[in-house]
């Protein structure tokens, strides 16, 4: 019997009988992160990093049953060990691991290997089994350094303001729109923030997180308030009418799928910014690598593709079907996150 399978609720653990990120009510859950395709309403007792605590608080109900843990505190549950190990993605992000009668697997959620000063960076975990996403599993996707993004950014932003422009940058209202604020020069103008960012960011700000408290856009604003400013907005904002309220205003966006000729275009934006929370084609190859792992299960993205060429490397290589959907909500097309915004 395998330590863990896929089942129609989620990844369940038989011996902890337990499940990590299920997609349907379970009694016991670990979740991976605060995103809402991995950590979802209804069940009745959840286990997170303790990061993530107040996130799911906010997000699932702030009186749910909740258990946290720290990065490296181990758990035994029913003669299963688990331990949590950072992932990289966005705050309490973890890769969990279980381990039972010399049995090691990993369950990553979603990684970046980048540095990030809002959250530890990804720890590889030697394993047997790694379970991982490919939500970029092509080798055209290859992130520039974070640092040259920020710097785009801040670019734009001044040039928007020489032109009298408002600028709307869009991303996930948890994990890119942090790293968004943190990386602002807010010597050039003043910062704004949308409701759902803004309430995100009061619950990181309340945990000590290093982040610029931006006040959030009310209607007390006026016009002349906005002028040369940055909005943070999440992508549901855009072609919504909230954002008549800033016009003139240019739109960028930042996403991995910017890398895509095209994507811009049909998102509806003037300048398209190449930032991601998960990782690329050479990340997801190197993680894997270090893992040590010989068996990989891929759980959501470019699956097929990435299968294919796992195994052509000499690794034994499978898809699982899922309810994860990676950054799909960075364009708009996610199907649980736009009840966030």
């Amino acid at each position: 019997m395998n330590l863990l399978e896929f089942t129609e609720k989620g990844i369940y653990c038989e011996k902890a009988d337990l499940y990590i990120d299920p997609w349907q009510p379970v009694e016991k859950a670990i979740v991976t992160h605060g995103h809402s395709d991995h950590a979802r309403w209804g069940t009745k007792n959840y286990l997170c990093q303790k990061d993530s605590k107040e996130i799911l608080k906010h997000r699932l109900g702030a009186d749910i049953s909740l258990q946290t843990l720290d990065y490296r505190q181990k758990i035994n549950i029913n003669g299963v060990n688990f331990t949590l190990f950072p992932a990289g993605h966005i705050v309490g992000s973890a890769q969990i691991l279980a381990e039972s009668n010399g049995e090691r697997w990993v369950v990553s959620g979603d990684y970046k290997l980048e540095q990030d000063p809002l959250t530890p960076t990804f720890e590889p975990v030697p394993c047997d089994v790694f379970v991982t996403e490919s939500t970029f599993g092509l080798p055209v996707y290859s992130w520039k350094n974070p640092e040259d993004v920020y710097h785009e950014i801040n670019q734009w932003w001044q040039e928007n303001r020489k032109e009298g422009l408002v600028s709307i940058l869009t991303g996930y209202t948890l994990g890119k729109a942090q790293r968004l604020l943190h990386a602002l020069d807010t010597s050039i103008g003043p910062v704004y923030l949308h409701g759902a960012i803004y309430n995100i960011n009061q619950i990181l700000i309340n945990q000590h997180l290093p982040l610029y408290d931006a006040p959030k856009v009310t209607s007390d604003h006026k016009k002349e308030d906005f002028k040369g400013a940055m909005i943070l907005a999440p992508p549901s904002a855009v072609g919504s009418p909230w954002i008549k309220k800033f016009i003139p205003y240019s739109i960028g966006t930042a996403s991995g799928w910017m890398s895509l000729r095209g994507t811009r275009r049909r998102r509806s934006v003037d300048r398209g910014f190449v930032l991601s929370d998960h990782a690329d084609w050479k990340g997801l190859n190197k993680a894997i690598k270090a893992t040590g792992a010989q068996k990989i299960i891929i759980t959501h993205g470019y699956r097929d593709v990435f299968c294919r060429w796992l195994n052509e490397c000499g690794y034994d290589a499978r898809v699982e079907d899922t309810l994860f959907e990676g950054e799909l909500s960075e364009i708009g097309e996610s199907t649980v996150e736009k009840q966030e915004v």
